[in-house]
C-alpha cells in the first residue's frame, strides 16, 4: 500500500521546514500541494500545522519510547516519527495501523532503512502510551516553565511574557497560539459580501474593522469573489495597521512583501503615489504579481540604504521582526527562534526606521509596525529613533483610533485594550488576530 498523497507532501514541507527554514504556510500554498484534491489538502495542512505547534511535546513522547538520544537520530526519520505520534495521539479518527505502518513507509522512502526497526518499534511503544484524557482541558499551569511545557513553547518565550504582560495574558497568547486561527478577510467591494453568501460562505463581522469579516464556514478561495479579487485573506491586525497609516498624496512603504498592507492603502488612495520597497528579489517579484495597481511603483532594494531625492507624507515601516506575534499561523517560527536573535534584530529595525524617517516630509506621519510581542522590536526601537531627535514626535495611538471610529471605519468603542501608552498593541488570544506592535511619529519640522 502506498503512503496517502497527504501524508507524503505532508512529510516533504516539514522536511524542508526543518532543513531549509521554510516557512511551512508558503509551502502549503504552493506547487507542492497543487496535485492535492481538497481533502488531501486539508489533511496534509491538519498534520503539518498539527506536528509544528506541537512538536515538543511530541518529541518528548518521541523520546520517552526511544532507546535513542533524538539527537542521534536522522532528521527524515525524526519528521516521520513526529508526523505519527502526532496522528496517534492528536487525531482520534486516524486508526493507529495506518499511522505507523505509513510513517513507517516514509522512512523507507527516504533511503533509510536501516532505521525501520528502530521506527516500528518506537510508534509502537507510543501508541501503546494513548492516554484516552490526553487531549481534555488540564488545570491552568501556575508558573511559566508549566506552561511552556503543557503548551508547546520555548521556556525563554513564556518567561518573557509573564514578566511583560502577566500571566493571564501569558496563558492566553498560549492558548491562542495552539489553535487554528481564524480567517479573516478584507472586502474590496461592496458585493463581495453578498458574493461569498450566495456561494455558501458563512460570514461573521470583524472585531476591529467594518471592512473585516470572520469566515465562519466555507472555502473562500474557491469562490469566484477570490478569483475577481473582491477580497483578500488578510489578518484583521494587518488590516488596522494599514487602515492606522490613512490617507495622503505620496507613500513609502518600506518593507513591502508580500503586499497585504500595500494592497489596502491602494484601496483606499486610488490617486496617491506609492512606491513599495522590498529588499529580497523574489519577493519583489511576488510582490508586483499580487499589487498589480498602477499607482504602486515596486522597488527592490534595501531600504535601511536607500537614497531618495524625493519626500513623502505618509511612510510604512512594517519592519522585519521575529514574528512571535504570528505563531499560531507560524508555529515553526518558535523552534527556530533564539533570545539571542532579538538584539540582532533590534539594530536592522532601528537601521530601517533611521532611514525611513529621513524620507518622511515635514507635517508627515511615519507608521512603524511589527507582529512581534517582544518590547526590543517595539517600544525600544521607537525609544532609540526618537533620542535627541526634535523634529519628530510621538502621535497619541488613541487618537488615531477615534479618527477611525468617527470615519465609521472602526467599530471599537472602547479602545482600552488595544491602546498600551502611546502605541497600539494586539494581544493573540485577548484579541481574535495575530500580535502587533504599533506607533506612530509625526515629523514636525
Amino acid at each position: 500500500m502506498p503512503v496517502s498523497p497527504a501524508r507524503a507532501t505532508a512529510f516533504e514541507i516539514l522536511l524542508r521546514v526543518a532543513q531549509q527554514r521554510s516557512y511551512a504556510s508558503e509551502l502549503l500554498h504552493s506547487d507542492l500541494c497543487s496535485p492535492l484534491n481538497q481533502k488531501d489538502r486539508a489533511l496534509a495542512t491538519e498534520l503539518v500545522m498539527g506536528v509544528l505547534r506541537w512538536q515538543s511535546v511530541i518529541d518528548a513522547a518521541v523520546a520517552e519510547a526511544s532507546s535513542l538520544s533524538l539527537a542521534k537520530v536522522d532528521a527524515e526519520v525524526l519528521i516521520a516519527l513526529r508526523l505519527a505520534t502526532f496522528q496517534l495521539l492528536w487525531l482520534d479518527r486516524v486508526p493507529p495501523r495506518a499511522a505507523i505502518y505509513e510513517s513507517v513507509e516514509l522512512v523507507k522512502r527516504a533511503r533509510k532503512r536501516s532505521a525501520v526497526p528502530f521506527a516500528n518499534a518506537v510508534l509502537r511503544k507510543v501508541a501503546q502510551s494513548r492516554d484516552p484524557n490526553r487531549l481534555k482541558p488540564h488545570e491552568p499551569a501556575r508558573d511559566p516553565e508549566t506552561l511552556a511545557s503543557l503548551s508547546a513553547h520555548p521556556g525563554w518565550l513564556v518567561q518573557r511574557w509573564y514578566m511583560r504582560y502577566g500571566a493571564d495574558a501569558a496563558h492566553q497568547i498560549c492558548s491562542y497560539d495552539q489553535t487554528i486561527p481564524p480567517t479573516t478577510i478584507r472586502l474590496r467591494g461592496s458585493s463581495a459580501e453578498d458574493a461569498l453568501r450566495d456561494e455558501g460562505i458563512s460570514l461573521a463581522p470583524g472585531q476591529f474593522l467594518t471592512a473585516a469579516r470572520r469566515v465562519l464556514s466555507g472555502n473562500v478561495t474557491q469562490t469566484k469573489a477570490f478569483d475577481q479579487k473582491l477580497i483578500v485573506i488578510q489578518d484583521e491586525a494587518s488590516q488596522l495597521v494599514a487602515a492606522i497609516v490613512g490617507s495622503g498624496s505620496r507613500f513609502l512603504d518600506c518593507c513591502a512583501a508580500p503586499g497585504g498592507k500595500t494592497l489596502a492603502i491602494a484601496d483606499r488612495n486610488p490617486a496617491a503615489k506609492i512606491v513599495a520597497v522590498e529588499l529580497h528579489a523574489h519577493r519583489a517579484r511576488l510582490l508586483k504579481e499580487r499589487v498589480t495597481a498602477p499607482n504602486v511603483q515596486v522597488i527592490n532594494a534595501d531600504m535601511s540604504t536607500l537614497a531618495f531625492d524625493a519626500q513623502f507624507d505618509r511612510v510604512l515601516v512594517d519592519a522585519p521582526c521575529s514574528g512571535t506575534g504570528t505563531l499560531a499561523r507560524n508555529p515553526e517560527i518558535k523552534w527556530g527562534l533564539r533570545q539571542h536573535d532579538l538584539p540582532d534584530l533590534h539594530l536592522r529595525q532601528t537601521a530601517i526606521l533611521n532611514s525611513a524617517m529621513d524620507k518622511l516630509a515635514p507635517g508627515g506621519e511615519l507608521v512603524y509596525a511589527t507582529c512581534s510581542l517582544e518590547h526590543e522590536e517595539g517600544e525600544t526601537v521607537i525609544e532609540e529613533a526618537l533620542r535627541g531627535m526634535k523634529r519628530f514626535r510621538i502621535l497619541n495611538i488613541a487618537e488615531k483610533l477615534n479618527q477611525l471610529r468617527d470615519s465609521e471605519e472602526l467599530l471599537v468603542d472602547d479602545q482600552s485594550s488595544l491602546v498600551h501608552g502611546p502605541h497600539l498593541r494586539t494581544i493573540p488570544g485577548k484579541h481574535q488576530c495575530d500580535g502587533f506592535f504599533v506607533a506612530i511619529l509625526k515629523r514636525i519640522s
